[in-house]
């Protein structure tokens, strides 16, 4: 895969948290970071209604390539960078708060979190291998998930619609707070909240999830038929609910959290063949296949750098964690207080489609095809589209 290069989000205009900025400006709220350089503050504030539709996994890239004769491609505005690393939790936080991982602080699939002693699935608010809930062993949402939520700082109402799965979990009820849940449990039904948000009365916020063209990635891959199918699925869908929209003020903007690469076994290290490296380290990675972050021992910091370099070079990029913070890759302005807590050592992040596997015990190593959390055109890259009626 020749000309890959590490890209980062570019937070002075051309980013998803640049977006946000402009619809939480245009909906009456404040924000530190800069409006989008392709949509103001000012273009949004002239509708009625907002809609914001994530479609997880669209990259910029596939839609180019695959979007012939598609709505989403025909009303393609520009391309916008992702967060870092571009992946699900790090994404939907930016989608909900309005600021970037900088501010927020969910780092990836897997976050550490010091405050709990232990490596966490963030989006489940769960242990990684398994337990009870944040809220279920009492521990309060508020101490973890310390960023404002978007609908608490704009001037309309707010809704979210989500998937009837995910719809009261820990993470929704404190991230999506103040703002009127709507769940659904089919892609029929997604549009049919959209809708039915839209017929409420007053100026309105819809943010909107849809999360099975992601699901379709990591089980079959970006190339697969599957993944093309409910692709055009979803098309044929934002067609008929833009013939809806028509005549109701409405602005719906279309994007993604991150794109996927595909990946093969042949391209998957495991860490368990890599026994020297693997004792170099005091926690399991935390972040994701693409970037995985490294707590290393102080005494065997030499020969995990050595390690790295002498058989993973061609595999993985070697970075110190505080020098992500300081070339701005989670964003910029101050820090939330906990992130270099939750980004390790040093991070392993992947070159061309390479991904890190380091099953805990019990579980298999299940490998996805799909893959995301990388600094390839593939995954950093979303589409903006807008459609307004």
């Amino acid at each position: 895969m020749r000309g890959f290069t590490i890209l980062k989000p570019d937070y002075n205009g051309q980013s998803i948290v640049n977006l946000m900025s402009s619809v939480t400006k245009g909906l009456g709220g404040k924000t530190i970071y800069k409006e989008l350089k392709y949509l103001s503050a000012k273009d949004i504030s002239k509708h009625k209604n907002v809609v914001l539709l994530i479609i997880d996994g669209l990259g910029y890239n596939y839609l180019i390539r695959n979007g012939k004769d598609s709505i989403l491609k025909y009303n393609l505005k520009a391309r916008m960078t992702s967060v870092f690393p571009p992946t699900t939790a790090t994404c939907v936080t930016t989608f909900a708060t309005g600021v970037a991982p900088q501010q927020h602080g969910i780092t990836g699939w897997f976050v550490y979190l010091k405050e709990l002693g232990m490596i966490t699935t963030i989006l489940r608010t769960r242990p990684r291998v398994n337990g009870s809930s944040f809220s279920e062993a009492g521990i309060d949402l508020n101490r973890i998930f310390t960023e404002k939520s978007l609908a608490s700082k704009i001037k309309v109402r707010s809704y979210t619609v989500i998937h009837d799965d995910i719809l009261k979990s820990d993470y929704n009820m404190i991230n999506n707070r103040c703002s009127k849940m709507l769940g659904y449990k089919n892609l029929s039904g997604c549009f049919k909240g959209i809708k039915k948000a839209i017929s409420q009365r007053g100026r309105k916020y819809v943010y909107a999830y849809w999360g099975s063209l992601d699901h379709f990635a990591h089980e079959t891959g970006m190339n697969s038929k599957s993944t093309y199918k409910h692709f055009r699925s979803i098309d044929e869908h934002v067609k008929k609910l833009a013939k809806y929209l028509e005549g109701k003020d409405t602005l719906l903007i279309i994007t993604a959290d991150h794109g996927l690469i595909d990946t093969s076994k042949e391209r998957t290290i495991l860490l368990e063949n890599h026994p020297r490296l693997n004792e170099c380290l005091t926690l399991n990675f935390s972040g994701e296949t693409r970037c995985a972050y490294c707590y290393v021992k102080p005494e065997k910091l030499k020969q995990f750098k050595g390690y790295i370099k002498k058989y993973l070079k061609k595999e993985f990029y070697l970075i110190k964690s505080e020098e992500l913070i300081k070339r701005n890759f989670y964003g910029l302005y101050a820090p939330h207080p906990r992130l270099s807590d939750r980004i390790g050592d040093y991070a392993l992040i992947a070159k061309e489609n390479y991904i890190i596997i380091d099953a805990l015990l019990g579980q298999g190593e299940k490998i996805p095809i799909g893959n995301h959390g990388g600094v390839s055109k593939e995954e950093m890259y979303v589409p903006l589209i807008i459609i307004k009626s």
